[in-house]
């Protein structure tokens, strides 16, 4: 056997890292182990320190190279224990941004302007997101590994002012304690719910595989632009449909249905999060009224990227092979929604070009007809 497959083994279900408090915060990480962690052979994306699952990473470090493009900063972070590459995702009103020192002169007597005031707010809200080499950076994001190299796709990066090192000295007296405290700890599953994983898993995965192709020959056949979970949740209802009781089996039936509306919804989470990773389905806002998008049929979407490629493939830059995949992934989010995932601009792209309203002109490319 290989070490791949003991490595895969030796992970927990993937339906019990929610478990671990580490795999839902950023962790606070040493780069030298971010470069060196093993990736999930369960869920892609998702990386294993030891025991502990993780996806979304802390670092503090020196700026030790830099790469502009027009969508996005690549910076080189040093931690001192290694070197890892951050793709730092521009702001739309930071682009192609002119001499913001240019403005009109203030009122005559010296009055207070506010045209100067929030020129200077602004100037210094740029600033925190532009730096050079030996520049302290603080960035947060998702781990991911691209043309097998590891790199973190930031949420959020800022400089950091740190004249006096504070900082620094701070988080490197806070990093052992966390590895002590909590990294460097095996990840525990209570027993019960390892019993229960373990026995209940292979039934749960079977009931998934029947799931999530109702739910999608669903929205392919109903046309469905938006949804919420609970107009769909009725789809899986039959799934768990009991036979009829004996009277002396009643009690025990009603024992049984009081745990299946848990275990649908449960089911539904799973089935909406895999759609999510396929790309058949985004969130454009996050808030709390849950709402879905259906990929395919958001016709707004497609009408942003076929405007977003009209736009840019007129420009000299782009007018040969055509725009780049990131580079419309990184336009659309600034156009139409923050939260688009790659996967499901995939899906889009695919499903214009299957229309003929886009081509593709090379790998990863393309541009209108």
């Amino acid at each position: 056997m290989s070490s791949d497959q003991d490595a895969a083994e030796d992970e927990p279900p993937s339906l019990l890292w929610g478990l671990d408090p580490v795999f839902s915060a950023y962790a606070r990480l040493y780069v030298k182990d971010l470069l060196q962690m093993r990736e999930s052979r369960q869920v892609p994306g998702v990386y294993f320190y030891k025991s502990h699952p993780l996806y979304q990473v802390d670092v503090l470090g020196t700026v030790v190279y830099r790469r502009e493009r027009d969508d996005f900063y690549c910076y080189g972070v040093d931690d001192g224990t290694g070197v890892i590459s951050c793709l730092c995702w521009k702001e739309e009103k930071w682009q192609n941004h002119g001499d913001s020192g240019k403005t009109a002169g203030g009122p005559a007597g010296g009055g207070f302007n506010i045209e100067e005031q929030l020129r200077k707010l602004q100037e210094a809200q740029r600033s925190s997101t532009v730096l050079e080499i030996g520049d302290l950076l603080r960035v947060r994001g998702c781990l991911k590994t691209s043309r097998e190299q590891r790199e973190i796709q930031t949420s959020l990066f800022y400089k950091v002012n740190d004249p006096v090192m504070s900082v620094q000295i701070s988080w490197m007296l806070e990093m052992p304690q966390l590895y002590r405290d909590c990294y460097d700890k095996p990840f525990h599953i209570p027993s019960n719910e390892l019993s229960a994983g373990s026995t209940e898993l292979s039934g749960f995965q079977s009931v998934l595989c029947q799931s999530v192709p109702i739910l999608k020959e669903f929205l392919k056949e109903k046309e469905v632009i938006r949804f919420r979970p609970y107009d769909v949740e009725y789809l899986l209802h039959p799934l768990f449909q009991q036979p009829a009781p004996s009277t002396s089996a009643q009690q025990e039936l009603d024992s049984v249905q009081s745990i299946i509306p848990a275990q649908i919804r449960n089911l539904l989470k799973e089935t909406l999060k895999i759609l999510q990773e396929e790309g058949e389905i985004f969130r454009k806002v996050l808030s709390q009224d849950e709402v879905y998008n259906v990929t395919e049929h958001d016709k707004d979407l497609l009408a942003a990227i076929c405007d977003i490629l009209r736009e840019d493939c007129k420009r000299e830059k782009y007018a040969e092979k055509g725009c780049h995949e990131l580079h419309i992934l990184s336009s659309v989010r600034q156009r139409y929604s923050r939260n688009l995932s790659r996967e499901a601009l995939d899906v889009a792209l695919k499903h214009l070009e299957c229309n003929s309203d886009i081509i593709s002109t090379a790998d990863a490319h393309y541009t209108v007809l």
